[in-house]
């Protein structure tokens, strides 16, 4: 095929799925409506105060903690594709990178609404800023994941300007919109300085992405490893949850590339290749998870103080043992043995083991926040028995929604008006022969 016309073909393709379609607005007005009614229920909790959840004086951090390390631990890969590979040289992720940006983008975004959701009184939140002190791990988490959210929202964007100057001339889109794309686009015109600024600048994004990404998670992981407490009392729960996150993130991408290859028809893009590659990524990520998994068992368990005991049997043969051993097997121990097997390496079977890792990830966060809240070292008593357990009530499950449906407006507002395959660095590589 001419060079031409192979250009001309890759933007044709690359473009088609961006814009507004019928399929888009119903899909957004099924989000839209989902999201109002979980608005609704956070209303109530504005209203009538924490009580309508399940928090209770003991038990005070559940699912949305539990959401807030879960959306931490997913932005993470962005940090895994774009820069750990893509520094390394790995051509192959040049159609991925930038749907791994979106994900983390989104969830890395509304990780910070999630800490509001867990506050009843939202409005003090200035305070944590105005009146913080250095000596605080919160604090600290609120910086780097700020920070985090500003590189990631640049080196999504930063890469996706000559796209956009494409966008501008080619796309039979609305005047508004054409116009915001050639706002965006800066004046790019593909000259040699626009270019090397564009791919210097990028490289120090990426640079500088590596320790942030590395400190969002690692600070998250302090907020329970700096307490006395049975079950976060660790000293590898940074390496431990990082290496968690970029499980959940995989996941989350390879859903991401099954969907976008389906419905926006890439798949001349989004190759069985690139599925295999990133399933052998899974297992690679999965392997060293399970090894802090079994550490941050195995220590404890030999030791078997009574604290430590009475939560490990907690999560191992207690109330939460169908849930532990469920997103152990489920979410790491079975699709670790399956990706092993060249033939399982393919979009549907991919998508369906991704879809059990990233709701076992989600569990799994879920289990490191609660069960031990229900075992502090002095007894309870004297309380109500709702006080004892967790259980979350309909309100705070519609709140938790929320979040979820949040990051699948913003991934789906993304997706649709910009592409999700860079057109410049794609033909590039073509005409190279570097796919």
């Amino acid at each position: 095929m001419e060079p031409i016309n192979l250009s001309e073909k890759i933007t044709t393709d690359i473009l088609r799925p961006v814009g507004i379609t019928k399929s888009f607005k119903i899909w957004m007005t099924a989000l839209l409506v989902a999201f109002g009614i979980c608005i609704y229920a956070y209303t109530l909790q504005l209203r009538n105060g924490l009580g309508v959840t399940g928090l209770r004086d003991y038990i005070s951090w559940g699912m949305y903690i539990a959401n807030f390390v879960f959306f931490v631990a997913s932005s993470l890969i962005g940090m895994l594709i774009s820069a750990v590979l893509g520094l390394s040289g790995a051509k192959w992720i040049t159609p991925i990178a930038r749907i791994a940006e979106i994900i983390a983008l989104a969830f890395a975004s509304v990780a910070g609404l999630v800490i509001i959701s867990d506050m009843g009184r939202p409005e003090r939140l200035p305070n944590v800023f105005i009146y913080g002190r250095i000596q605080s791990p919160i604090l600290w988490d609120v910086t780097v994941v700020t920070t985090y959210v500003v590189i990631s929202a640049l080196l999504l964007y930063l890469p996706l300007i000559p796209d956009l100057a494409i966008c501008s001339r080619r796309m039979d889109t609305p005047p508004w919109l054409r116009k915001i794309y050639r706002l965006m686009s800066l004046g790019w015109s593909g000259t040699p300085e626009q270019t090397a600024m564009i791919q210097k600048c990028t490289r120090i994004l990426l640079i500088l992405i590596v320790p942030v990404a590395l400190a969002i998670h690692t600070v998250t992981s302090w907020l329970f490893a700096a307490t006395p407490r049975a079950g976060w009392n660790s000293s590898v729960f940074g390496p431990y949850f990082v290496s968690g996150a970029f499980v959940a993130g995989a996941a989350a991408v390879i859903i991401a590339m099954y969907f976008f290859r389906r419905n926006y028809k890439l798949h001349d893009y989004i190759t069985d290749s690139h599925f295999d590659k990133m399933g052998k990524l899974l297992v690679l990520v999965s392997l060293v998870y399970l090894y802090f998994n079994i550490n941050e068992f195995l220590v404890p368990g030999y030791k078997l103080e009574k604290a430590e005991a009475k939560y490990l049997h907690e999560i191992f043969a207690g109330r939460y043992a169908v849930l532990f051993w469920s997103a152990q097997l489920l979410g790491v121990i079975i699709p670790i043995i399956l990706l092993l097997i060249k033939s399982v390496r393919k979009p549907l079977p991919m998508m369906i083991i991704a879809a059990f890792v990233l709701a076992a990830s989600w569990i799994k966060r879920l289990l490191i926040v609660v069960p031990t809240q229900e075992h502090p070292f002095l007894p309870i008593q004297y309380v109500p028995q709702n006080f004892k357990f967790y259980t979350p009530t309909l309100t705070e499950t519609l709140i938790t929604l929320a979040s979820i449906i949040l990051v699948l407006i913003i991934v789906t507002i993304l997706s649709k008006f910009f592409p999700v395959i860079p057109i410049e660095e794609t033909i590039n590589e073509l005409k190279h022969g570097d796919k």
